[in-house]
């Protein structure tokens, strides 16, 4: 359904059942049908069977309907076996119960672009500063704890969703840290934007961030890793080392991937970024 866009509605009501037919209630008479219970849920949601693990629907456009439980089917009566010799018979057929199962949902957020890098490489910031998204921003690992999606305007009625997702870590895959929770919300974007934080302030290595995140996203999907991916310089306003800027754009030409800089505080490098990603994303999205 077009008018959810979360999972939270089932919190309260968690449990769903048709309506019972009704029985025949007289002579040659069939009892009504129950009424179908349509639960609606937003574009994005997989439908897994809580048993098996197995997906039974995967929701991607507006409108999808799925029937993931059928309703018994109702008996026949006496009169049902009745021949022109056999006129008053005893014989009835039960019905069959309907379907029972245990479903569970998992939503994965739709977005354009997927902003990728380990914690504090300014991805919540960037997404307050080009589009309304407002999440929580701090200097301490994993502020973002849940992914956050911003609707940017980059003019000529060019507009693009972009997904901040937590910070990722040596061993992400395995589970350590939050960002793996949140890898799938990425797996269907057409564009990442990996965050490289060059700043010194930062007490760590750009070119080991680079090559962990890249790794650790390989680990987690090939498809993932494989994506189209700009390699974007943070915290330009705080790097005082050219050759840590340099560095990183070299990994990026070398695997011949667009790089661009930029500061959030100073709005350096801004602009060139939005058209860059909106330029990639409908790229990704033209027909072949």
């Amino acid at each position: 359904s077009e008018h959810y866009n979360t999972l939270l509605h089932f919190r309260f009501n968690p449990e769903h059942r048709g309506e019972r037919g009704r029985h025949g209630e007289g002579s040659n008479c069939t009892g009504r049908d129950g009424v179908s219970v349509e639960v609606p849920v937003p574009v994005g949601t997989v439908v897994h069977d809580a048993a098996s693990g197995e997906v039974l629907h995967d929701f991607t456009h507006p409108g999808e309907r799925f029937v993931v439980a059928k309703g018994g089917r109702g008996g026949r009566g006496n009169a049902r076996f009745a021949t022109s010799t056999h006129q008053a018979p005893r014989e009835h057929e039960p019905g069959k119960p309907g379907d029972e199962l245990r479903l569970r949902l998992e939503l994965k957020l739709l977005a354009d672009v997927g902003l990728v890098g380990f914690p504090n490489s300014g991805k919540s910031t960037l997404i307050s500063r080009i589009s309304a998204a407002r999440p929580k921003i701090a200097n301490y690992p994993f502020t973002t704890l849940e992914p956050h999606l911003g609707v940017v305007d980059s003019g000529g009625q060019r507009t693009f969703v972009v997904a901040d997702i937590p910070g990722l870590i040596e061993g992400a895959h395995l589970g350590h840290g939050l960002g793996i929770q949140f890898l799938r919300h990425v797996e269907r974007t057409r564009l990442l934007a990996h965050l490289v934080d060059v700043s010194e302030a930062s007490g760590r290595d750009p070119v080991e961030d680079f090559h962990v995140v890249m790794k650790e996203l390989a680990s987690f999907s090939e498809a993932l890793a494989a994506k189209p991916m700009l390699v974007v310089a943070t915290k330009m306003d705080a790097a005082q080392d050219d050759s840590r800027v340099e560095a990183v754009r070299k990994l990026a030409e070398e695997r011949q991937l667009e790089f661009c800089t930029i500061s959030s505080v100073t709005g350096e490098g801004i602009d060139r970024l939005k058209h860059a990603m909106a330029d990639a994303v409908f790229r990704a999205s033209a027909p072949a």
